[in-house]
């Protein structure tokens, strides 16, 4: 076919540019045709869900076609994975390469223009005069057939400027300062076929000013500020196929029929300008439109009859709008359209026939729309769907009949598991088992160890069971994980709205917020022993419980109040697989996602602030004191071997909580975050600090290691004498005696006591 083409282009050349687009639209349905029937290979019936490998007797899964591996052996499922359908992004290199041949049959070493200006090349009938400083265009013979003058500094063009060139088919204008174009600066180019205005500075292009141009086939005007035009402003263009006008500033179409003076337009570009809305009057004679481009505008509603008259269109991309409702009978007359763009429109409900006119739409795209009421009915009458985009992974098993579906993954679950990563599956039971064990130890351990503070101790506890609920949700994602394993995009969708990820979600945030909340109030005793050692502020045992018990309750408000109203916060817990509301993949600004900033980036922070004063304070204290007398330099000593255990406590912490503090902030910066990274922090960091607390609470502590080494010793003695009774062993009912005094709580206490806490002795 491309032979044909380019012999009958040596023939007539006035009539390349619209056969050329006659023969690629004829290819492009010839490779949809050949793909379609590639993807059904020959007579095999595989069940839904699944498709053919080609000539083989083997039905693959649709998450298995278009992963980058061969998994049919034969290359079959990884075959026409390219999403064709939409054949206007490929026009411009196709149609280069078949010119550059042609070009190449004709062109010729020899100049044969007349007073070539010096700055210029000349070959053939053709002037390139691109960046030359010129100020005007020059003036040579006028059987010039091309004039390129792109990167120039022409700021005007005047009337009758190319008059006589009147066999000029390629007028190249890109990359100038032309501001002001004259209502017959293009007077007598009667064969222009091609004109480029791009990257300029017009703002305004009068009525008629194309009236001469009856053969131009291309007009492109992209990237200048124009702000409006009309049906008039095209006039005369009775041969234009190809019109773009993308990067504008037009904030609304013509009242009257556009298309009325370009009868044979074909692909309409306004990408990127400010254009509010469609009036259904606008494309009515647009008849032989087949590609509408109005992706990044401001479009907010469209009318029912707004592509009413688009019978022949075959892509329309409305991408990157403000769309929040299609009206349910808006596509019912584009039954020629294989290609429909819709996405990242803030579109709050689909109908759920809203596609069922688009018989031969071939890829559909859906990239950044939460589909609320998303059903397989949707996508059902859609046989010919090969390509379709979503916002999230889990969608595409609502379209098991579509070979191709985007994504496979958010990053933390793919098609087959809740987990995407091997190392991700291992280290969710590493860690649930380490930090349960480690915590349920502590709290075992700390009633048989006889301390000169219950009160810390039962605050040490409490923070142990809050770690511990860290490492029981980890186990719960773990189980989930294996019972979906293999199968996982089934139940993606029911497992995120369902009770069970909503309250394991909200048992991971109790989790982090009683713990930070502990941390903090630990943090300021320790800070009001060191810093204020003479004022008796130390809690008493009701005031200690009581706010052990108030952090609980507000743990509690915090993680189950988001199940309270599904309205504002939506499907708080339910936005991933491990149903962790971090929200940094959601930028808008929706009830959740101003909960979490609150929570994350408000109360997390402030705590984290208090955190880091009250050590810096604490520091600084015993620097100032340490030149007092022996008996308080004795005592800060020891309040200062505990604060130095806790700060490293609080410094894992930081380590945990620095990374959240920056997705959030880049969320709210509109900063698109990859799902991995989520998982990656929900995971591996988050739990890492309930796994540590226990190494540093108890673990590492001198009393524990105390006592082990004399449990140690009481066991090589009784194994060097062969007694089995000659010492007692020590079990779940030693007690540890600590050798620290005991503390002096008498009412005639004139000096502090030293204060002490199990985590040190």
């Amino acid at each position: 076919m491309s032979s044909i083409f380019l012999f009958f282009c040596s023939q007539r050349e006035m009539l390349c540019g619209y056969l050329f687009y006659i023969f690629l639209a004829l290819e492009v349905n010839a490779l949809h045709a050949t793909s379609r029937t590639e993807d059904f290979g020959f007579g095999i019936a595989c069940p839904l869900g699944y498709f053919p490998c080609g000539n083989f007797t083997k039905c693959l899964p649709q998450l298995l076609h278009c992963n980058g591996i061969d998994d049919c052996g034969n290359q079959a499922d990884e075959d026409n994975c390219g999403d064709n359908s939409g054949w206007s992004q490929q026009l411009d290199a196709i149609y280069d390469k078949r010119m550059s041949r042609y070009a190449s049959q004709l062109e010729t070493d020899e100049c044969l223009i007349d007073s070539v200006p010096t700055e210029c090349l000349c070959r053939g009938l053709e002037l390139d005069c691109d960046d030359a400083g010129l100020h005007i265009v020059p003036s040579v013979s006028s059987n010039v057939t091309m004039m390129s003058l792109k990167g120039n500094l022409l700021k005007k063009l005047v009337a009758n400027g190319f008059k006589k060139y009147q066999d000029l088919k390629y007028l190249y204008l890109q990359n100038n300062n032309i501001s002001f174009v004259s209502g017959h600066a293009f007077r007598g180019l009667y064969n222009l076929t091609k004109l480029y205005l791009s990257h300029n500075k017009i703002t305004f292009l009068k009525p008629c000013v194309f009236e001469d141009l009856h053969k131009l086939e291309w007009l492109i005007i992209e990237n200048n500020t124009i702000k409006c035009v009309s049906s008039l402003t095209f006039y005369g263009l009775n041969s234009l196929i190809l019109l773009v006008l993308m990067n504008n500033s037009l904030a609304q179409l013509p009242d009257k029929r556009l298309c009325q003076h370009m009868p044979r337009l074909n692909w309409l570009d306004f990408e990127g300008n400010h254009i509010h809305n469609l009036r259904n009057v606008t494309f009515i004679s647009c008849s032989s439109l087949t590609v509408l481009v109005l992706r990044r505008n401001k479009i907010s509603s469209l009318n029912e009859n707004s592509f009413s008259a688009l019978q022949r269109l075959a892509e329309l991309d409305l991408a990157n709008n403000k769309i929040e409702s299609l009206p349910p009978h808006l596509f019912k007359d584009l039954k020629e359209l294989s290609q429909l763009n819709l996405s990242y429109n803030p579109i709050q409900k689909i109908q759920a026939g809203q596609f069922d006119y688009l018989i031969k739409l071939n890829s559909l795209s859906l990239e950044g729309i939460e589909i609320t009421n998303i059903q397989r009915r949707m996508f059902r009458p859609l046989r010919d769907l090969s390509h379709i985009y979503f916002k999230k992974f889990q969608y595409c098993g609502y379209a098991p009949h579509v070979r191709s579906c985007k994504p496979n993954t958010d990053g933390i679950s793919s098609f087959e598991n809740l987990l995407a990563s091997i190392i991700q599956r291992i280290f969710v039971w590493v860690v649930s088992a380490v930090t349960c064990f480690g915590n349920i130890f502590v709290i075992c351990m700390r009633p048989y160890i006889r301390s000169e503070n219950k009160l810390h101790a039962l605050s040490i506890m409490s923070l142990c069971c809050a770690d511990c609920l860290m490492g029981i949700y980890l186990f719960v994602i773990g189980a989930f994980d294996l019972k979906y394993r293999g199968e996982y995009n089934k139940h993606a969708q029911l497992w995120m709205d369902s009770i069970h990820c909503q309250l394991v979600g909200s048992l991971a945030v109790l989790s982090t917020e009683v713990s930070v909340l502990l941390l903090t109030y630990l943090t300021l005793e320790k800070y009001i022993c060191i810093v204020y050692p003479f004022r008796f502020l130390k809690p008493g045992k009701y005031r200690t419980i009581s706010i052990l018990v108030l952090i609980w309750i507000i743990g509690f408000v915090v993680a189950f109040i988001p199940l309270s109203n599904k309205d504002f916060f939506q499907n708080y817990y339910g936005t991933n697989g491990v149903c962790f509301p971090l929200h940094s993949e959601q930028p808008e600004s929706t009830g959740g996602q101003i909960y979490s900033v609150i929570i994350f980036l408000g109360v997390n922070l402030i705590a984290f602030i208090i955190i880091v004063f009250s050590y810096g304070s604490m520091f600084y204290s015993v620097h100032q004191t340490a030149i007092t007398a022996m008996e308080i330099r004795n005592h800060v000593k020891k309040e200062m071997t505990l604060a130095k255990r806790f700060f490293f406590i609080v410094f894992t912490d930081a380590l945990c909580w620095i990374p959240i503090f920056i997705l959030k902030l880049l969320s709210l910066l509109h900063v698109e975050i990859p799902g991995s990274i989520t998982s990656w922090v929900v995971i591996f960091i988050l739990p890492i600090n309930s796994a540590l607390n226990p190494l540093l609470y108890t673990l590492t502590t001198r009393p524990f290691k105390e006592m082990i080494n004399q449990v140690w010793q009481d066991y090589k003695q009784r194994r060097s004498s062969g007694s089995k009774s000659s010492q007692k062993m020590y079990g779940p009912s030693f007690i540890w005696v600590e050798m620290w005094p005991t503390e002096d709580t008498s009412p005639e206490l004139t000096k502090p006591a030293p204060y002490t806490d199990s985590s040190e002795g």
